[in-house]
Formats: C-alpha cells, sequence, structure tokens
C-alpha cells in the first residue's frame, strides 16, 4: 500500500496555512474597500437636485405678488459695509433720475408722446432654464455650483424676484435694479452682472460663495 513521505506531508502543511491565510485576508480586504468604494447616496441626491433645479425651464408666475421675497439683508454689516452700501444707491438714484429726465426732454421734443411704465424695468417672460442662462452669461460650469447656491437662496431662480422691502431685484438680488446693465429682471443681464461682481469683489465665484455663507449676504 502506498503512503504519502513524511516530507510531502510536511511541505504541504506547511503551504496550506499560507494559503487559507492569503484567501481570508483577500475577502476582507474586498468586504473593506467595497464600502468606500460605493458612491454616497446623500452626494447622489443632491447631485440629482442641482440637475434638476439648473435645467428646470422657467416659467413666469401669474401675478407680481408671487415674484416678491421678502429677505432681509443681515443686520451685522459693519460701518464701512453700510457706507458702501448707502453710496451705490445714491449714486445709482442720481444715475436713474438724471436717465428719466432725459427720457422726459426727449418725449417732449417728440410731441409729449409716452412710453409704456416709466422708471420700471419690465418683467422677464422668456422661457430657458438656470443652466443655459449661466452659459449665456458667460460663466465657468465649475462656478455653476456657487452660483445655483446663492441664486437659490436669493431668489428661488426666478428672474422676477423682488424684495418687498428693498426693491432689490432678479436672480441675484440686485440694489437697486438700475445698477444691472440692460435689464435686472433678465436673468443673462443679472448674472452677468453678478459675476463682474463676485470676481471684482471677491476674486472668484468661490470666494463669493465662502464669504455668502459665512454671512448669508455678499
Amino acid at each position: 500500500m502506498s503512503t504519502l513521505k513524511p516530507a510531502s506531508v510536511s511541505r504541504w502543511s506547511r503551504l496550506r496555512s499560507p494559503l487559507a491565510a492569503l484567501a481570508v485576508v483577500g475577502f476582507l480586504g474586498v468586504a473593506v474597500v467595497a464600502p468606500f468604494a460605493m458612491p454616497s447616496a446623500e452626494a447622489d441626491a443632491e447631485t440629482l437636485a442641482f440637475e434638476q433645479r439648473i435645467n428646470q425651464e422657467f416659467t413666469p408666475n401669474a401675478s407680481d405678488e408671487a415674484d416678491l421675497v421678502f429677505t432681509d439683508v443681515s443686520g451685522d454689516l459693519s460701518q464701512v459695509e453700510r457706507d458702501r452700501i448707502k453710496a451705490e444707491e445714491e449714486a445709482a438714484a442720481k444715475a436713474e433720475k438724471a436717465e428719466k429726465a432725459a427720457k422726459e426732454a426727449e418725449q417732449a421734443a417728440g410731441g409729449g408722446q409716452q412710453s409704456g411704465s416709466a422708471g420700471a424695468p419690465p418683467k422677464y417672460t422668456g422661457g430657458g432654464s438656470p443652466a443655459e442662462w449661466m452659459a449665456a452669461a458667460g460663466i465657468a460650469e465649475s462656478d455653476w455650483g456657487y452660483v445655483d447656491y446663492i441664486a437659490s437662496r436669493e431668489s428661488g431662480w426666478n428672474p422676477n424676484a423682488t424684495n418687498a422691502s428693498s426693491g432689490a431685484c432678479g436672480l441675484i438680488q440686485a440694489l437697486p435694479c438700475s445698477k444691472v446693465p440692460g435689464n435686472g429682471y433678465d436673468p443673462v443681464d443679472n448674472l452677468r452682472w453678478a459675476s463682474g461682481y463676485a470676481v471684482g469683489r471677491y476674486g472668484s465665484w468661490a470666494a463669493a460663495y465662502d464669504f455668502w455663507t459665512a454671512n448669508h449676504w455678499w
């Protein structure tokens, strides 16, 4: 009767233990790594919500009252910031007054014909989505998340949003509304102005976002 030689049995015994240990380590390695490799459900939900917001087609509200927002500027402004805002408002008011006077003089010279509503820019009635507006305003796609964060909180992505107390208008609430070149209610005009403001004042949209999250205004 043939039997394994003792040396063969000993050699197999020595190999079997390390192989079994490696198999266990490999299995545990997969079990440990797999959860970290799986995408976060919360992150996926946020990404989906973001994509839905920026690709939502705009539909104007049926009434002006539905466009009103009731947010107030933070009371924690420094005196320097208050002075800056006041100076901007006064300069814009002077420019608006001069423009109105020029239009009235032009109408008087043309026979006194009146046009539409004086002073208030027309509300936005066009379509489009936030993604299309940001692209048209020349905002880099890498900044869309920062813009979305601010616009969602200031206007809910409603181009016709109007602050009930201050009169600030548009997607990125411009105060006064007349500071926006073009029409403050036009989403592309408003975002183009806001982009210049974000970069000019804070250096980038990312820095503007950091300031907004810390102060709830910008």
